[in-house]
């Protein structure tokens, strides 16, 4: 079953036949992680960097921001049994879409922040696709552990 992952969203699956994906990264960012030997995937779509851009969001809905969304996506993980040592770990987004003049440079503020994140707590990420002008698209199929990233104007790249 494809399960999407929406904008400040967040999804964990030890189901072989689900499929997460999310679509329309742009400065928004998509961390996909993957154990292959709990066979549970996890994917979030988060917007801003810092919760404590708006504290009372960050309460409803925390999946909205890197530091609070994160690290629930690898403790939602943890609870199907999957271990941060043996974590296939992609990020992709961070793009500079509708920040022509990069004013507030959303997408380089959001991979920073993912970059400090994983640095803090020794997470190490297999591959990245960030920064630029481009939209993209992640899916990742619980089964195989196989992440195909979409980049606008480029076509589909199999991991």
């Amino acid at each position: 079953m494809n399960i999407i992952v929406g904008v400040s969203g967040m999804k964990v699956s030890n189901d072989p036949n689900d499929i997460l994906s999310t679509y329309s990264l742009g400065s928004c960012i998509g961390v996909a992680i993957y154990d292959p030997y709990a066979k549970v995937a996890g994917m979030l779509h988060f917007m801003l960097p810092e919760s404590s851009l708006d504290e009372v969001k960050a309460k409803t809905n925390p999946y909205m921001f890197a530091d609070t969304g994160i690290p629930m996506l690898f403790k939602a993980a943890y609870q199907l049994g999957a271990k941060k040592k043996r974590m296939r770990v992609v990020v992709a987004g961070g793009s500079n879409v509708l920040d022509r003049n990069e004013f507030f440079n959303i997408g380089k503020r959001n991979d920073i922040a993912v970059r400090k994140i994983f640095h803090r707590n020794n997470v190490i990420m297999d591959y990245t696709d960030t920064g630029g002008s481009s939209n993209r698209t992640i899916k990742l199929a619980v089964k195989s552990g196989e992440i195909w990233i979409k980049v606008s104007g480029k076509g589909l790249k199999k991991l």
